[in-house]
């Protein structure tokens, strides 16, 4: 289908994903203005325009406010600061998962030596860096879009770059084939006017035009040329690229459970905050009850006002540290003449409970404890059993993996398309070769630990040099190990090459270089066969 009409209604995504993404934005954002910007407006369509919705259920009690208010959609009484503190768990969950999967960039692997020597420099150019943000901003928002982009005044080559997944309508195939995908940016608001910028993906095609309309409709269509940022973008560019799109999806998960019932969502994958949201806001509350104890336990001594000591005419009055007392209107006849007061600081059941909270978030993420730990001032410990602590986190992480290798391999594959069909003129020997996306093992050993376990095996006898290679190189494949074998043995000398194998590259039978067969080369070549038996 083509670009919408004007005065089309924006965005076309389902309500209910739409504020399921919006929820979990706000958490990734760490920033507990737009928390509670978003749950005392989480009746609207789109939380980012216009002022904060008055409701008055949120001041009821019962199970009325209880349910129109989360910790961070309770509104400040009048006349107080907000004392609400946030932890930035969310953050640190899409952190991790992007540190799980990236840390240690995968290498894509191709036979033809030009096409590697590009995608290597296609990863150090940024491609590695992108895949970070693409792997943070997927754990949050259940997904995100790997771009082919290209701009002849930054580089004469393409690229590729991110898309949030809470700015893209896309439409899917059979389930979880991306058909096609429009992405949008805002390129000028005020508050009422909104200008977008709509970007739409089909096989072989891309679209572009620019909306001048509000917070909920597209409004009239604009001339492309008339923004900067689009002036030097076409309507419609066809690629030749056949029936694939510029574009990937990499979803965090294979199923939405909340989104099944409804069209079109199967193939989105869903966020690690589905289903802890309550638990994070618990969290939140928990720490600012913990803070309140700290701040409500100051030490006072309540003292009678007659014990103050008068400072003179409008400078008050003062018992030794006024930071410490408390005047009470306490009679002069009473036994209780200074009292002492500090309220208990309940510490070790916050803490427990903030445990017990985070863990619940974390498991409900797919991870181990372990992984969010800092285990830097415990004993050293091998790969092995870092992995048996963090069992869980490991498979999440394969998970993702085989999800993120078929995007990557995608867009990888369309960009060489790109680049072979002369689309670019400064790019040559390029090939169309769909690449090997090899994920490194994100934990391992140190080399000399490894080295002391092959010399100790190559002392007793236990393992070849085919076993001591894989051992010393896991993450290479089973040509580059071999490779390494052939190396070592020839340089140790134990390499015997079968001469029955180098027939073809010894003189054949009658060349002697006379150009004639005579009965001295046949008698050579019987001595060299019967040597050989």
């Amino acid at each position: 289908m083509p670009l919408p009409e004007k005065n089309t209604i924006w965005p076309p995504i389902h309500p209910a994903i739409r504020s399921d993404m919006e929820d979990w934005a706000a958490w990734f954002s760490a920033n507990p203005d737009r928390l509670a910007y978003r749950y005392l407006n989480r009746h609207r369509d789109n939380s980012r325009f216009g002022p904060p919705a008055n409701r008055p259920s949120t001041y009821r009690g019962g199970w009325v406010g209880r349910v129109a208010r989360w910790f961070w959609g309770e509104p400040t009484p009048l006349g107080e600061k907000r004392a609400n503190l946030h932890m930035p768990l969310a953050r640190d969950i899409a952190r991790t998962s992007s540190d799980l999967m990236y840390s240690e960039p995968p290498t894509l692997k191709v036979t033809t030596k030009a096409t590697q020597a590009r995608l290597e420099d296609l990863m150090d150019l940024g491609m590695k860096r992108t895949l970070i943000a693409s792997g943070e901003t997927g754990s949050a928002l259940g997904g995100s879009y790997l771009r082919i982009v290209w701009d002849d005044e930054i580089s004469d080559r393409p690229w590729i770059s991110v898309v949030h997944a809470d700015g893209a309508a896309p439409e899917f195939a059979h389930g979880d084939r991306l058909r096609a995908v429009t992405f949008w940016t805002v390129i000028e608001s005020d508050g009422q006017r909104i200008v977008r910028h709509l970007e739409r993906h089909e096989p072989g095609v891309i679209l572009h035009a620019v909306y001048e309309g509000n917070e909920l409709n597209l409004g009239k269509v604009r001339d492309l040329a008339e923004f900067r940022q689009t002036e030097n973008l076409l309507p419609h560019r066809d690629l030749k690229i056949g029936k694939r799109l510029a574009v990937s999806y990499v979803p965090n998960t294979m199923v939405a459970p909340d989104w099944r019932d409804i069209p079109g969502a199967a193939g989105l994958g869903t966020s690690d905050y589905q289903g802890a949201e309550p638990f994070l806001s618990a969290i939140d509350e928990t720490y600012t009850s913990w803070m309140r104890d700290i701040r409500l336990a100051r030490s006072r001594i309540i003292v009678p006002s007659s014990f103050l000591v008068n400072q003179g005419p409008g400078m008050g009055a003062a018992w030794e540290d006024r930071e410490v007392y408390a005047p009470m209107n306490v009679p002069p006849t009473s036994d209780q003449q200074i009292t002492l007061n500090q309220f208990a600081i309940r510490h070790e059941e916050h803490r427990a409970t903030i445990e017990e909270l985070v863990g619940k978030v974390i498991r409900n993420a797919g991870y181990s404890g372990g992984t969010f730990g800092d285990d830097s001032s415990g004993p050293a410990v091998t790969a092995t059993e870092i992995k048996a602590r963090n069992a869980r986190s490991m498979s999440t992480r394969a998970r993702k993996t085989e999800l993120g290798a078929t995007g990557i391999a995608d867009i990888a594959e369309v960009l060489l398309m790109l680049e072979a069909s002369g689309m670019f003129p400064g790019v040559r020997g390029v090939e169309v070769e769909r690449p090997d996306v090899v994920f490194q093992d994100s934990v391992q050993d140190d080399i000399k630990t490894l080295a002391e376990t092959a010399a100790l095996m190559k002392q007793a006898e236990a393992a070849s040099v085919e076993t001591m290679v894989a051992l010393l190189h896991p993450d290479w494949d089973q040509r580059d190990q071999q490779a390494e074998v052939d190396r070592i043995l020839k340089q140790s000398g134990r390499l015997v090459e079968d001469p029955l194998l180098l027939g073809a590259d010894r003189p054949q039978f009658g060349d002697d270089g006379d150009g004639r067969e005579d009965e001295s080369d046949a008698e050579t070549d019987d001595e060299d066969a019967d040597a050989a038996q």
